[in-house]
């Protein structure tokens, strides 16, 4: 009977101390930047990239996390996601996004590239990057090239063209900001540009 009249006392804060734990103490956001460049076809364009993370205060268990980086080109439908970790792919280590046979090539010999190519990476110089632990500035460097630029015809082509291949890495300038806040906003591409060519 005390127990029961124990456990019914202390039920709420029970449950306001298993949610504290579960959802812990993070601040959320949202990452961002917009660059000109061209693409492989040598086309002027700009290219968006963009992630989502979940900080964590020093004191709390549980690490930073982030999701994958997404880069964009304007006026191509191609996107890559750029990961660390195990489940980035066996193309290296770091932040990387892995060739997918058929649709690319390796921009220093023309040849196929494979899962096991890194055709994209972001510091690639760090063996340890982690997509949490990414600042306001980064490398990224592109090792590939698309192997077609257009796929399909008609309304129903595709254009797979992406960012343009460069032994140096692109330096990018990355936005951070609250998420779900006006600043947060992903900047848009101008889509009449593609609507033109």
């Amino acid at each position: 009977m005390i127990f029961s009249a124990f456990s019914r006392a202390y039920k709420p804060v029970i449950a306001s101390l298993m949610l504290l734990f579960t959802s812990g103490c993070a601040s959320y956001y949202s990452h961002f930047a917009m660059f000109p460049a061209e693409n492989s076809s040598g086309e002027p364009r700009h290219v968006r990239l963009s992630w989502q993370s979940a900080e964590y205060p020093g004191w709390w268990i549980a690490g930073d996390k982030a999701t994958s980086v997404k880069v964009e080109t304007q006026c191509s439908d191609r996107v890559w996601r750029l990961r660390d970790g195990a489940d980035a792919g066996d193309c290296g280590t770091g932040i990387r996004a892995c060739g997918e046979p058929g649709k690319d090539r390796l921009a220093g010999t023309g040849q196929p590239a494979t899962g096991s190519n890194r055709c994209m990476s972001i510091n690639p110089a760090d063996q340890d990057a982690r997509v949490a632990s990414l600042g306001g500035q980064l490398e990224l460097l592109v090792s590939c090239t698309p192997a077609v630029v257009t796929e399909g015809q008609g309304d129903d082509t595709l254009n797979l063209d992406y960012l343009r291949a460069s032994s140096v890495p692109y330096t990018v300038y990355v936005r951070k900001a609250p998420r779900g806040s006006m600043r947060a906003r992903l900047p848009e591409f101008d889509e009449s540009v593609c609507d033109a060519e």
